[in-house]
């Protein structure tokens, strides 16, 4: 892996990170923002510490164990990323409760648009503060977008100490049985 200097990642601050999406994917996974390992890299959940790469193959959605360089082959499982924010930022902290507000209304213009069967935002406090839905928990929502369910799944960061990886790929597989994967 790259190794970036504090002042390489502090340049990455407020860059986009393209999504990896395609029309009527089975899962589009929705991270809050990019970090800024994920801004300098370009690809999506790429801090060392970060779990969504692992779990994701754990829960069976992939066969294999996915660089975040290979993001791309996450389309031909159906599979997608996007993110409620699009900006990087250091920590999600830095993200303000209109920017989530304002993702959250992007966020659906681009599920309406693509079609997913099913959204999974991986954070609750991210859903909470771009749906305006403070009662929600982890597991399938009412909401709907369009025809497309959602659901919320935990945090992969390696802060988010109340998940294990077993876990979250335990969750994370709930989605794909339900999203007809498995």
């Amino acid at each position: 892996m790259t190794r970036f200097t504090p002042e390489e990642l502090e340049a990455a601050r407020d860059r986009l990170v393209p999504d990896v999406v395609a029309d009527g994917l089975h899962v589009l996974f929705c991270g809050i923002n990019p970090g800024l390992m994920t801004a300098a890299t370009g690809h999506h959940f790429a801090r060392p510490g970060n779990r969504f790469w692992p779990v994701l193959h754990l829960s069976g959605f992939t066969p294999r164990l996915l660089k975040p360089s290979e993001q791309q082959e996450l389309l031909s499982y159906g599979l997608g990323i996007t993110n409620v924010v699009a900006r990087a930022s250091a920590r999600a902290d830095e993200v303000s409760a209109e920017e989530y507000r304002e993702g959250g209304r992007r966020l659906a213009e681009k599920v309406a648009r693509l079609r997913p069967r099913w959204l999974a935002v991986v954070g609750v406090t991210a859903y909470r503060a771009a749906f305006d839905d403070r009662k929600a928990k982890v597991g399938p929502q009412e909401r709907r977008i369009g025809e497309t369910r959602v659901w919320v799944l935990p945090n992969p960061s390696g802060l988010n100490a109340h998940w294990t990886a077993a876990t979250m790929a335990e969750e994370f597989a709930r989605l794909r049985l339900a999203a007809g994967d498995g």
